[in-house]
């Protein structure tokens, strides 16, 4: 594992890439500034991905003025469950799940309650700008809920797991795992206490695992030991994740997946600002990954989506 308090020269020998050499030789120079809209905006990342015919839960509905929030009740109680997200919004603020509904009332995961009123001010908080990047005024995408996997059961609390694959060029680098926790409040958000699990690329199994970026080996709210954990259909979800390059335009990004019961991987969104935190997860760095990439692409190989899937669980399994 990576120590906590590791010195810049021991964290280079492990090949870990910091904050300002991720910002400036990978963000600035792969990722053009005029495709950050599409990437930063969630309803805009949902229509790019139905005409590449990447799979993607299900539009309910947008809620972009005022006057909607007041047609949008009956629609919403026509759907046993939904969740409520800002279109630009980030790190999982704003975003209300809920998992059913009766009486008249929403109840959400943790089972507490939301009234009509509660859904009507929560989507114009998210108009306002409450939640999006900048305080900028938003709207309101309102998406089917994930009915997830039954394999994750104990593995994550309230809350539903995600993957996040890095995407360089196109090709799958490094993934985790996102669980949440109790601490997270049943959010995926590791910055919030979520516990990050390193997936082996070539094999979609759990690594080892992390919380508040210390070691854990069980799941700090339902004790399942976190090294029995492995994504089902790896191989489609790569290939996902590796279609979100030519997508989106973005040279490098994260790509966040979930998996449906029904449906299985499906793209939840995309950050073109990736975090850094899966080297800790995964308990190596991700610049050897990269350069080995850029080498590739420098001796003018050039893959399609599935020939990527296939080098990289080759060349980066553990």
């Amino acid at each position: 594992m990576l120590g906590q308090f590791s010195s810049p020269f021991k964290l280079a020998r492990k090949g870990i890439m910091g904050m300002n050499q991720r910002n400036t030789c990978y963000i600035s120079r792969y990722n053009p500034r005029k495709l950050y809209p599409l990437v930063d905006n969630k309803l805009k990342t949902k229509i790019i991905a139905q005409r590449d015919e990447v799979t993607i839960p299900a539009l309910i509905g947008v809620v972009r003025t005022q006057h909607d929030i007041q047609s949008i009740i009956p629609l919403l109680h026509k759907h046993s469950g939904f969740v409520i997200k800002p279109a630009k919004g980030s790190g999982g603020k704003g975003i209300l799940v809920i998992t059913k509904q009766q009486a008249g009332l929403f109840f959400k995961p943790s089972g507490a309650q939301a009234s009509e009123e509660d859904i009507k001010r929560h989507c114009s908080n998210i108009l306002a700008g409450l939640f999006s990047l900048g305080g900028s005024p938003d709207v309101a995408v309102i998406e089917a809920l994930i009915e997830f996997d039954s394999c994750f059961d104990g593995f994550s609390f309230e809350g539903v797991p995600d993957v996040r694959v890095i995407v360089f060029q196109g090709y799958p680098v490094m993934a985790m795992m996102r669980l949440s926790t109790a601490a997270s409040d049943g959010k995926a958000n590791l910055h919030q206490g979520a516990v990050g699990v390193g997936i082996d690329i070539g094999t979609g199994k759990a690594l080892h695992a992390v919380q508040f970026d210390r070691p854990i080996d069980v799941h700090p709210d339902t004790d399942r030991p976190l090294r029995e954990l492995e994504v089902p259909h790896w191989q489609r979800l790569l290939e996902l994740a590796s279609n979100c390059y030519e997508m989106s335009g973005m040279g490098y990004l994260g790509t966040d997946m979930v998996l449906d019961k029904s449906n299985g991987p499906m793209l939840l969104e995309l950050n073109a600002r990736p975090g850094l935190a899966i080297q800790i997860a995964n308990g190596e760095g991700i610049l050897p990954r990269l350069k080995l990439v850029e080498k590739m692409i420098a001796q003018g190989q050039k893959l399609n989506p599935l020939e990527r899937v296939e080098f990289s669980k080759k060349e980066f399994a553990r």
